[in-house]
């Protein structure tokens, strides 16, 4: 009886590693390499990058003279794709039902990592690039006012660099490339989560323009956010000949916004909420019988974002109650707050570590301190360090906020929640300045940008290339994941399954000036830079700056 009790044992035994072994592994597929053998690949990925600048600039010029909107990124889709196709990479265009979303693979087998960036830019931004004052290319139009022109010519180099290593040493593995369409309506990475574009994906790294080289783990203090349109529809009357007759939406959406507003004095201090009217009526004669308003409403948690997504739709039915109206809400986009993955992050550091600061010339420091001056730029950051001119010192890495009171969000959080993943930090834009405004465009086609993304590139090139080849990061980073990170916390999408991306967002802005701004879209056959075609001086800074500029320090 012992004899076969055992027998059995031994059986069950095999049975489960056998079980275990038929499994899918993530990265399964992975090779090793020894310490010296890496080492060497990195420096020359280091190498190839720096060879690689005049193409890189190129990207990054032509990105920011299209300046176009969310969900209207046209010419940057066909820009960047068409070059990702003729380097190999198979392209799937309009995915998740957005006409400028796509998907560029190259590789094959595990692991299979993802390699985003957003493509969009900001309205009434456009601005000059290295003037260090309002200089717009076109009055009124739209411009690359954050540094979303960045990102993705810095993905492209990187994995240019590093797919010429992984052809010619044979490394298993699959590079997705995948473009943050509509970042700014936070309008479609929870949708490509919803659609199972990130399901067979092992990791994700995600690139965005700082004014440091850096990246963070764990949670970074921002708030998740819903976007959310509610139209109201009354009826129509002539203002002065019968008002009686009419029930006007417009009414409807201030008495919204009038409740709302008294309703915060009772918020959190983490929630944040804004409004825009994007329809208020055609003119005053006619009582308007469409109207609506558009919120962000952010907090902390799921529960909470909920909780004031419910509050908001009751303030709608009060309004309509109110003035006899009839109100709908449309869900536009939405953000989790974001979480992201230890060990991957620790990874990246010691490769930015290696990389370093780009070295910064006198001329980048003028045009950064005299863009501080004008935009009168506080004298320390958040941390209390000081604000002047370019870095010079290299950021920490940065660890979960112990307390935050919120703040900005983005929609990479939904595929933090999904897959492990990290957001590389990288130097182009100028500390001190608000945000979302054109001074965030002063430096985005200079060379401020470029040693920035060559910088950037570096450093995730050498952290793909670790990824690849050293199975416990990602078995680390999955451990994390699963047992930290999604322990007591679930994903639930603040999108429905019905929820659509709002593809039509910025037709109409585009539209008005996309004809305009083509007569400024960069030519590379024929100028070297976008400084050089727009015959800009670098840097053109108010004569009272330059001297206050120089004698901050230099560089």
């Amino acid at each position: 009886m012992k004899k076969n009790f055992t027998f059995f044992r031994r059986l069950v035994g095999v049975g489960c590693l056998l079980g275990t072994l038929a499994l899918p592994q993530r990265g399964a597929a992975q090779t090793t390499m020894s310490p010296a053998k890496l080492e060497a690949l990195k420096k020359e990925l280091a190498t190839e990058i720096d060879k690689q600048q005049k193409a890189t600039q190129q990207m990054v010029d032509m990105v920011f003279s299209f300046g176009e909107l969310g969900f209207q990124e046209v010419e940057t889709s066909r820009y960047l794709t068409g070059i990702l196709k003729k380097n190999g990479f198979t392209i799937e265009q309009g995915i998740a039902g957005v006409p400028t979303a796509w998907t560029a693979k190259w590789g094959s087998g595990k692991p299979l990592i993802a390699i985003g960036s957003d493509i969009d830019c900001i309205p009434k931004a456009s601005q000059k690039p290295g003037v260090a004052y309002h200089d717009p290319i076109v009055a009124g139009a739209p411009g690359h006012g954050e540094g979303h022109n960045s990102g993705e010519p810095l993905n492209i180099t990187a994995v240019l660099a590093l797919k010429k290593i992984m052809e010619r040493e044979k490394i298993p593995g699959t590079l997705m490339l995948w473009p943050g369409v509509a970042e700014e309506q936070l309008g479609a990475k929870a949708f490509y989560v919803r659609d199972g574009y990130f399901k067979d994906v092992d990791a994700c790294i995600f690139t965005h323009v700082a004014d440091n080289l850096g990246v963070s783990y764990g949670d970074g203090g921002g708030n998740g956010m819903i976007s959310v349109k509610f139209n109201f529809e009354g009826q129509a009357a002539h203002s002065a000949g019968a008002p009686w007759r009419g029930r006007s939406a417009l009414d409807a959406v201030e008495l919204m916004d009038i409740g709302w507003n008294f309703h915060r004095e009772h918020m959190e201090v983490t929630q944040r909420s804004h409004y825009v009217i994007p329809d208020g009526g055609d003119q005053p004669n006619v009582v308007p019988s469409k109207a609506s308003v558009w919120y962000y409403l952010r907090d902390r948690t799921y529960p909470k974002i909920m909780q004031m997504y419910a509050d908001a739709q009751k303030m709608a039915e009060g309004a309509a109650l109110m003035t006899n109206t009839t109100v709908t809400h449309e869900v536009l986009g939405s953000a989790w707050p974001g979480h992201m993955n230890k060990p991957m992050a620790e990874t990246m550091y010691q490769n930015i570590r290696t990389v370093g600061l780009p070295t910064w010339s006198a001329d980048d420091q003028v045009l950064a301190r005299a863009t501080q001056v004008e935009m009168k730029a506080p004298k320390t950051d958040r941390r209390n360090k000081p604000i002047d001119g370019l870095a010079m010192k290299l950021d920490t890495l940065n660890k979960p906020e112990e307390f935050s009171i919120g703040g900005g969000s983005d929609d990479i959080a939904d595929i933090s929640w999904n897959v492990p993943t990290i957001v590389l930090r990288y130097p182009s834009n100028i500390p001190g300045l608000p945000g979302h405004h054109w001074s965030n465009a002063i430096s985005m086609a200079t060379p401020i940008a470029h040693k920035g993304v060559t910088a950037g590139a570096k450093a995730e090139a050498m952290t793909l290339l670790d990824m690849l080849v050293k199975p416990e990061i990602l078995k680390e980073a999955w451990a994390y994941f699963n047992e930290v990170q999604t322990k007591n916390t679930k994903y639930t999408p603040l999108i429905s399954k019905t929820d659509k991306p709002a593809i039509t967002l910025n037709e109409r802005i585009m539209a008005e000036y996309r004809p305009q701004m083509k007569k400024y879209y960069y030519n590379p056959a024929k100028y070297k830079t976008y400084l050089e075609q727009l015959g800009i001086k670098y840097p053109t800074v108010r004569p009272a700056d330059a001297s206050k500029a120089v004698s901050s320090g230099g560089e």
